[in-house]
């Protein structure tokens, strides 16, 4: 089988609830039935949330980061973005390359806090995270 057979099983393996408040006799919210992990990053106005959630069958695991945005009192504009494990180096390559243009470049003087050292002289940075992508 392909990779990309195999990436798009993997896709069709994916699901969102059906239901996204209760999920049949399950007394846990069905929106959280397949979330395995949480990290909530608050940001002023907008909170951003890191979530490890498996596919259907249980077997493969997938990053989703959503953004949530407070509109007004009672409303919350979200946005979310799917990260499958096949592109996670793809990501944090790309990632790690656009804070270092902005801190180099765009920033030079502005004091970035909180931010992992990401150092790596550039090519450097793509090659820890380019390679045989069955590897991820």
């Amino acid at each position: 089988m392909s990779q990309e057979q195999e990436s798009q099983e993997y896709k069709d393996d994916f699901h969102e609830p059906e239901d996204e408040y209760y999920s049949g006799g399950n007394s846990r919210p069905a929106k959280y039935r397949d979330e395995i992990f949480s990290k909530r990053v608050p940001a002023g106005k907008r909170t951003y949330f890191f979530d490890v959630k498996t596919t259907r069958s249980g077997k493969d695991f997938f990053l989703t980061i959503t953004e949530s945005k407070k509109v007004d009192e009672n409303r919350y504009e979200k946005h979310k973005i799917f990260l499958y494990k096949e592109d996670f180096g793809k990501f944090v390559s790309a990632m790690h390359e656009v804070v270092r243009y902005i801190q180099d470049e765009c920033l030079p003087d502005y004091e970035f806090r909180g931010l992992p050292d990401i150092s790596l002289p550039e090519g450097e940075l793509d090659e820890a995270y380019s390679g045989d992508e069955d590897s991820y």
